[in-house]
């Protein structure tokens, strides 16, 4: 059976074999790892990723609810249909996974949630998203994280540097509010516009690092991100995921 991964990330979501025509993700030192707490890479198991199986292009899912009786993925791929793909249960683990085929990269989606507390039901947004639906709406997205970097040449010298022998400037800031565009209605900048005037002001002013008040994705825009729901989506009020990381390149 053919299996690849669309991703292009440094870490990378794997698809470690086919069981009973279903992927398995997870490897025994994952499940150790994610029981005992010190699983630091899980942004590449659990959530959305797109990957292709035996030629069908869909989306693996993977989320953690450990006090659910059922979980199913649904979304833009099933017509919004909370029966039709229950997801898989990982005894142990608390974890539901599924791979649908035809669910692709911009779709949206949600989890239903079914409790083993008095049949509790509730629709949820993936906590481990990399995209969620512009506010007010609160679905999240399936995004094919395919950027490549061009900072080659900066990791290839950071071991070399030693922040404690080098002056430090640190410019804080609120990506929302550091500039608007008062012609558009007084919108704020997005991250490739962001990244196009940045960082000249910041080296015209001699700063040697910049700190963003938060940029994951939080519902109330007033709070200036800390309240933070997804924190592995930057905010799509300014751009897409890659914006993001265009304007983190820059």
């Amino acid at each position: 059976m053919e299996v690849s991964n669309m991703e292009n990330t440094r870490d990378g979501f794997q698809i470690l074999r086919i069981e009973n025509g279903l992927p398995v993700v997870w490897s025994e030192d994952d499940r150790y790892l994610f029981n005992e707490g010190n699983h630091f890479y899980l942004y590449n198991r659990l959530g959305a990723h797109p990957c292709i199986i035996d030629g069908q292009q869909g989306c693996y899912f993977a989320v953690w609810a450990p006090n659910a009786k059922s979980v199913s993925v649904f979304g833009g791929f099933n017509d919004w249909n909370k029966e039709s793909h229950p997801m898989r249960f990982q005894g142990g683990s608390g974890i539901w996974e599924l791979f649908v085929p035809g669910a692709v990269h911009g779709m949206s989606y949600k989890y239903h949630v079914v409790s083993h507390h008095q049949g509790f039901q509730s629709d949820r947004a993936d906590p481990m998203a990399r995209y969620a639906e512009v506010a007010p709406h609160t679905a999240s997205r399936i995004w094919d994280m395919n950027y490549e970097w061009q900072d080659a040449q900066w990791m290839g010298g950071r071991a070399k540097n030693n922040a404690l022998d080098a002056p430090m400037s640190i410019y804080e800031m609120h990506l929302g509010s550091w500039r608007r565009v008062p012609e558009e209605e007084d919108r704020p900048l997005t991250y490739r516009e962001l990244a196009r005037v940045l960082p000249e002001y910041l080296n015209e002013m001699e700063y040697t690092h910049v700190e963003f008040l938060p940029v994951m994705e939080h519902p109330y825009y007033p709070s200036w991100g800390y309240q933070t729901l997804g924190l592995f989506a930057p905010t799509s009020r300014y751009g897409a995921p890659e914006d993001f990381m265009y304007l983190v390149d820059r």
